[in-house]
């Protein structure tokens, strides 16, 4: 195999920044300050149709990752819900993008607990029995288990009647640890 001048130079531009350390001849990078700008097209991290069979929805979990008291409070719904997004009226293409978003934001302002309102599907009463209902009620759930999402939601579930019941998600999201 032949390394040409492109791939040199590639290597040599990607290697300019490191220095070799006084300490135990340990070669390390200088420390950049990087900022990223995401481009309004780019903004879709992750497949829509992504899915795993893990999930972290409460019933179907075996509580990795979450100490009794954090998870008695969570069930016991004690954490404040500090954000809500209602979805009513959203196509299930508009819903994701806007899932996705409020989830990241939510998650690096440092909010614990929020509330995914979802509706609970239209109760049209027609003959066809093969008419799907409830396309968001079925679908965030996936879409919070996508490997994107599920690095900030450590846990959900649906909350009592009073929150919204089968038609609302109540989500814990881990600590931002950078925050």
């Amino acid at each position: 195999m032949t390394i040409n001048d492109e791939d040199k130079e590639f290597w040599l531009s990607a290697v300019s920044d490191v220095v070799l350390s006084k300490k135990d001849d340990i070669v390390t990078g200088k420390e950049k300050t990087i900022s990223i700008k995401a481009r309004e097209h780019q903004r879709q991290y992750s497949a829509k149709h992504e899915y795993s069979e893990y999930s972290k929805f409460l019933d179907d979990m075996e509580f990795g990752g979450i100490d009794k008291a954090t998870l008695r409070k969570f069930k016991r719904e004690e954490f404040a819900c500090e954000a809500v997004l209602d979805l009513h009226g959203k196509t299930e293409n508009d819903a994701f993008s806007v899932v996705e978003d409020f989830i990241v934001r939510s998650y690096n302002a440092g909010k614990r607990c929020v509330i995914i309102i979802t509706g609970k599907g239209l109760s049209v009463h027609s003959d066809d029995i093969f008419a799907t209902k409830g396309i968001l009620k079925k679908s965030v759930p996936q879409w919070l288990n996508a490997p994107r999402l599920r690095a900030m939601v450590l846990v959900y579930k649906h909350p009592s009647a009073r929150l919204g019941g089968d038609g609302a998600l109540y989500i814990l999201l881990r600590r931002n640890k950078n925050i």
